[in-house]
């Protein structure tokens, strides 16, 4: 199962992230978690210790030299556009009970895009992941698909987009959309998160007719809590923990 994850920020997406890789763990699956959002805290949402300090990929300048042969920040040249990849998600994971995790980082890019070897790396990176590995994996999105490319996207098992009862993670989650449609990404689904009782529900359900809803978290002071205090939101006392449960059955379910 190949599952990214996407939204707005501040709906949460990081916290559902988190919930739904730790319970996976706790079910005794295998996860390959990849941070691929730059703002995100996804390994200290896992509980990770000094998940912080963890280079991202990124920003690792030798290995990207090594790898493509250019030099991170150079735009335009010569670099191998295929390079070697199969070994990082063993090589440069961090462990934790069954969960491998990682850091893709962001790239500094300017103009309409970037195509330079930092990029060039990510992608192959995520590439080998979705297609090669065995593992569930579970990558925590920007809001967008920055690092899904065409071949990548149709082989995600699902988009996941993530909102709260609000118009402007509704216009992002259309946007997500359009982005989608455009590498032929046609597995997407909608969490809704923040929820807090039946006029919440109606809101989303009304303003994502054309959406897949797989399910609803509540609005949480015990997840909030934990956020402040640095604590895994999987740690504390949440309904939400039994309504991610569902959504990895409706997630399996054939």
């Amino acid at each position: 199962m190949k599952i990214a994850v996407s939204g707005k920020g501040g709906v949460g997406k990081t916290t559902f992230s988190a919930l739904l890789i730790r319970t996976l763990n706790e079910q005794g699956k295998h996860v390959l978690a990849i941070d691929a959002d730059p703002d995100a805290n996804l390994g200290a949402a896992l509980g990770i210790a000094d998940a912080a300090r963890i280079t991202p990929i990124s920003e690792m300048k030798d290995l990207i030299f090594e790898r493509t042969e250019a030099r991170p920040g150079s735009i335009g040249g010569f670099f191998k556009l295929n390079p070697k990849v199969d070994d990082l998600p063993d090589a440069l994971s961090t462990k934790f009970e069954n969960i491998k995790f990682m850091r893709l980082g962001g790239v500094k890019k300017g103009g309409s895009g970037c195509i330079c070897p930092e990029s060039t790396l990510l992608k192959a990176l995520v590439t080998h992941i979705v297609l090669a590995r065995d593992e569930v994996v579970v990558m925590d999105m920007e809001a967008g698909i920055e690092h899904l490319g065409r071949a990548t996207a149709q082989a995600v098992d699902k988009l996941l987009i993530v909102v709260e009862p609000g118009r402007r993670s509704i216009d992002t989650a259309g946007h997500i959309k359009k982005l989608a449609s455009e590498i032929s990404l046609k597995h997407l689904a909608v969490i809704g998160n923040k929820v807090r009782g039946d006029k919440d529900m109606a809101f989303l359900k009304n303003h994502l007719a054309g959406f897949d809803i797989l399910g609803f978290l509540p609005y949480d002071e015990a997840l909030i809590e934990a956020d402040l205090k640095g604590v895994s939101p999987f740690c504390v006392n949440s309904s939400a923990k039994a309504q991610v449960e569902q959504i990895i059955l409706r997630l399996q379910a054939p």
